[in-house]
């Protein structure tokens, strides 16, 4: 094994410090270079050290130079490239399509790579470097392995792979199956015929694809025929869906104009013990010492840890289900106490431990019997019979955890799934009572997203019953605990299958129940999701019914009214109000959500929204069950 170094080289002159004559891997990411294990370039870098190969990063070059790729020479064995933490259009667009001016993975939070950034920078590096093996990975070469429909353009693109002049792409959590090719390519395998290794994606020519045998493969239908006809792009989408399954999945083929894509079965989900070697590598946990700026996206998330990988919630919106997958791969309670021992010896610790959690924090150590077999019909949602609720596992790591010597504080800071907590019962309540005494930071969050039933059916996400339970328990668990503690409620307007009407719907539950958020989600259709396959069809895949779509203003007025409360908004929201027929709620009685004439001029400045919205939370809190407001996600 080679000795890990403090920070992985990112120039030659470090490289040279080590002893290092040529790297065997470079990671070429969008994101700026921070030690932690919340970067995946970072992370990848650590894993491949750990196993005895050398390992680089050139972080967000500048594309429009050559130079830049030059930086750490040619490697021995390959190219990782990724866009980096988030896709680069998400990154660099909001949901109305504006540019964003702040990019919190860079320096200072100035916006440094390019959009599409995964072709960018491997069109570039295969100029460079025109020989060397490129290794497409990260979320948005992982999102767009297939045919996909790409918000930013609204136009139906190839997958990235048949784009780039890359070999494979890695696709989800990519450590085994990068090391494998690794592994290959230093006994002097070729790349093009590292064909099956299960997380990667590869391609041939037509003629080859032709003439090859595709036992065991599910052919689904071609860019050109997903691009021309969207109820054909539903039934693709719904094919490849189904089998994102490490178990029971097929070998996926898509032919491309020019291409063939194969995707091989998802990687087997790692054991806790190999997820505990990976996430106790030495981070130092600290951004590259060549910065004079800090990178923002460090600060929340420096004295986290990360318990577990997965979720079996299956939002329709969510990615996590072509990425991260659907099994809950869990660490040991060991090794998480072993690892917040050692935040408590890094400079700057002051006692507090962030989060301890993973997608959704209460899925730790949960478990389902049917997840390695093929009888659950490929399908998981939290009310299935088979799943193993139970609370205890998380409730006794949370009680390990907060005992080690230096720590004052662990909070929960990815949020509960709060259906979990109603449907564990009573074993649940308890949890929830812990959690408030103990772990929740002012303000705890869940994701209801919405309450209309048809909206959260498109979205599949449990009823509103559950919420208004969950918010029964939350009350009655604050006040056991003696805190006055509030729920951030995360929302979102503009999802498929949702109405004027249903948003008024929302806005009457936020003002009866005295919620008020801050921040509002629009929905973004991101790639490879069941949500941007209805925006973009108008077609639930799974049934290929016809799905209400909002687009244009209808989705700038959803907004809107869910965010009734804010002056700026008074115009739109009463326009929504007539449109969803529902005039009455225009006026100054107690009932209205908004007044009917112009008040905006009069009211509150809109750069107050914050101070009272906080304001009102702290007054509300006190008479109502719960109250809160999303900060931004997603």
């Amino acid at each position: 094994m080679v000795e890990q170094p403090e920070f992985l080289p990112v120039s030659s002159g470090e490289m040279l410090e080590l002893g290092i004559d040529q790297l065997d891997a470079i990671i070429v990411s969008g994101d700026a270079y921070v030690d932690h294990p919340s970067f995946g370039a970072a992370l990848v870098g650590r894993v491949l050290w750990s196993a005895g190969y050398t390992a680089g990063i050139i972080p967000q070059p500048d594309w429009r130079s050559r130079d830049s790729f030059l930086a750490l020479g040619a490697p021995r064995l390959f190219f990782g490239v990724t866009a980096g933490n988030v896709d680069s259009m998400v990154n660099a667009f909001t949901p109305g399509l504006k540019r964003r001016r702040r990019d919190v993975y860079s320096p200072g939070g100035a916006p440094m790579r390019p959009d599409r950034a995964v072709l960018v920078y491997a069109d570039r590096l295969h100029s460079v470097f025109p020989g060397v093996p490129l290794v497409l990975g990260g979320i948005e070469a992982s999102l767009r392995r297939f045919a996909h429909y790409d918000y930013w353009s609204d136009s139906v693109r190839q997958s990235v792979l048949a784009d780039a002049p890359a070999h494979l792409l890695v696709y989800g959590m990519g450590e085994a199956p990068l090391l494998e090719v690794a592994r290959r390519l230093a006994h002097g395998e070729d790349v093009g015929d590292i064909r099956d290794v299960r997380g990667t994606a590869f391609k041939t020519s037509l003629d080859e694809w032709r003439g090859a045998r595709t036992d065991g493969w599910l052919n689904v239908p071609s860019f050109s025929q997903v691009s021309a006809d969207k109820s054909v792009y539903a039934e693709a989408f719904r094919k490849h869906y189904q089998e994102q399954d490490p178990f029971a999945g097929q070998g996926v083929v898509q032919p491309h104009p020019k291409s063939v894509i194969w995707q091989n079965p998802p990687s087997r989900p790692l054991p806790s013990e190999e997820l505990d070697r990976i996430y106790e590598l030495p981070y130092s946990r600290r951004q590259h010492p060549s910065y004079t700026e800090i990178v923002p996206a460090l600060e929340p998330v420096r004295f986290s840890i990360t318990s577990h990988r997965g979720c079996f919630g299956s939002c329709h919106f969510c990615a996590l289900v072509h990425h991260q997958g659907r099994i809950v791969q869990s660490r040991s309670p060991a090794s998480l106490v072993r690892e917040a021992a050692a935040l408590t010896r890094i400079p700057g610790f002051r006692g507090v431990i962030q989060d301890l959690g993973g997608p959704t924090a209460n899925m730790y150590g949960l478990a389902c019997q049917l997840w390695s077999h093929s009888g659950c019909g490929r399908a998981c949602h939290p009310g299935c019979p088979s799943l193993d609720l139970d609370h205890s596992r998380y409730m006794d790591l949370l009680r390990q955890v907060r005992q080690v010597k230096g720590v004052r504080h662990v909070f929960i800071g990815s949020g509960l799934r709060h259906d979990l907590i109603v449907r564990d019962g009573n074993a649940g309540r308890k949890f929830l009572e812990e959690a408030c005494r103990y772990h929740i930071s002012g303000h705890l969050k869940v994701a209801p997203e919405h309450v209309s039933q048809e909206v959260c059916a498109c979205m599949n996400k449990p009823s509103r019953r559950y919420l208004d339970r969950f918010l029964e328990m939350f009350g009655e668990a604050r006040r056991a605990a003696g805190k006055e503690e509030y729920v951030l409620p995360y929302l979102m307007s503009g999802h498929p299958g949702c109405t004027l009407g249903h948003m008024v719907e929302l806005a009457l539950y936020l003002r009866d129940n005295r919620i008020y958020p801050e921040q509002v989600q629009d929905f973004t259709p991101t790639p490879l999701t069941v949500s941007t396959t209805m925006y973009h069809t108008g077609l639930d895949p799974f049934t290929l019914q016809p799905v209400h779509v909002p687009k244009g203003r209808e989705k700038r007025i959803q907004r809107a009214i869910l965010g009734f409360r804010d002056p700026r908004n008074y115009s739109m929201v009463r326009e929504g109000l007539r449109l969803a027929g529902r005039p009455e709620l225009i006026g100054d009685g107690p009932g209205c959500l908004v007044p009917s004439g112009h008040r905006e001029s009069s009211d509150r400045p809109a750069g107050d929204k914050l101070a009272k919205g906080k304001a009102a939370e702290r007054s509300a809190g006190r008479k109502s069950r719960a109250v809160g407001g999303p900060d931004t996600r997603r």
